[in-house]
């Protein structure tokens, strides 16, 4: 149960005016925490209090409830799977455009693989619709815009498709997530390897 976690020292006071960094304190808390628990629902505002070295009632001050820290992770950790697709894309050379699609890709398959609480959580509460058909938003589908827009790149570049861009990125997206679940389902079969080679795979089918 959360609140059997152990707290550290007292944390110190955040001088006026850092509330962002105690909202980012609380944030980065209740990553961790997701980490040990088994699964979201173990997660409560007294735990990430007590992770933090403050009272519940400060993270009310940032919160409005458990639904809203909830839905605040969720966009964190999204924030944080960004940098690092982003980053492992910055790693490879301009000109190789098919090169940094497989980049973002294996950033986006490590994480989900490192982390498997926090991707569950982050897809299944990522994206929405304000209608049947309205296009979803939400910090999932700015993944998947990510990917479009790195495979966009490989059609002004010369390098054709078999499939028009914003198709290509749902593809590599849905056929990264489902690989990515088998792995959860059958690591001891598996490994992190065989889901980048699938995943190699799967670009290659895109390209023409």
């Amino acid at each position: 149960m959360p609140e059997e976690i152990e707290v550290g020292a007292p944390r110190t006071r955040n001088r006026w005016g850092e509330g962002d960094r105690l909202r980012g304190e609380i944030l980065d808390a209740a990553s961790r925490l997701l980490s040990e628990l088994d699964g979201e629902d173990g997660l409560t505002i007294r735990g990430v209090a007590r992770a933090v070295g403050i009272a519940p009632a400060s993270i009310y001050q940032h919160f409005t409830d458990r639904a809203a820290l909830v839905a605040g992770l969720i966009r964190y950790e999204f924030a944080r799977l960004r940098v690092l697709m982003e980053a492992a894309e910055a790693q490879v050379g301009p000109e190789d455009v098919v090169g940094r699609v497989r980049a973002l890709i294996h950033a986006y398959c490590r994480f989900a693989m490192d982390h498997p609480g926090h991707y569950r959580l982050m897809t299944a509460n990522g994206s929405s619709r304000q209608s049947p058909d309205a296009r979803p938003v939400g910090p999932l589908v700015e993944i998947l815009d990510l990917l479009n827009a790195a495979f966009a790149r490989c059609g002004e570049a010369g390098v054709p498709l078999r499939v028009p861009v914003e198709r290509a990125g749902v593809i590599a997206f849905v056929g990264a997530h489902g690989r990515v679940a088998l792995f959860h389902t059958s690591a001891a079969h598996t490994g992190p390897d065989a889901v980048l080679a699938f995943a190699d795979e799967l670009v290659d089918l895109v390209f023409a």
